[in-house]
């Protein structure tokens, strides 16, 4: 029984695979300054990489959880930008909350859980 690990910090791994799935940890984005549309392009382009170093990709989505700082003000934005990147018929579970984030300037977070061919 094997676990693989990518992207290891000292306190969590980007992704851990195992038994055919994947689980991202909470992905935020590097470059604050943008508005919550960029930042969660950010954000799927860090899942994007992430997926593919798992062996996955997001056509085998089976769950996300989405925090956005300001849910009333930027859930529009982020939902616009998830479905464009969302592949047709690929919609995983999802939950998308309001919540403090880590930084002031992390206006979304996106984890997600992804089967493996």
């Amino acid at each position: 029984m094997s676990i693989q690990r990518i992207s290891v910090t000292p306190r969590l791994a980007g992704a851990v695979v195992h038994n055919g799935l994947a689980w991202l940890s909470g992905q935020v984005p590097d470059d604050r300054s943008q508005d919550c549309a960029g930042q969660t392009r950010q954000v799927l382009a860090k899942i994007d990489a992430l997926l593919a170093q798992s062996g996955s990709d997001k056509s085998k989505l089976l769950s996300a959880q989405i925090w956005l700082k300001d849910i009333d003000a930027d859930f529009a934005a982020m939902n616009e930008v998830w479905a464009a990147w969302l592949p047709d018929g690929a919609a995983p579970a999802r939950a998308t909350i309001k919540a403090d984030l880590a930084s002031p300037d992390v206006l979304v977070e996106i984890m997600l859980t992804a089967a493996i061919d």
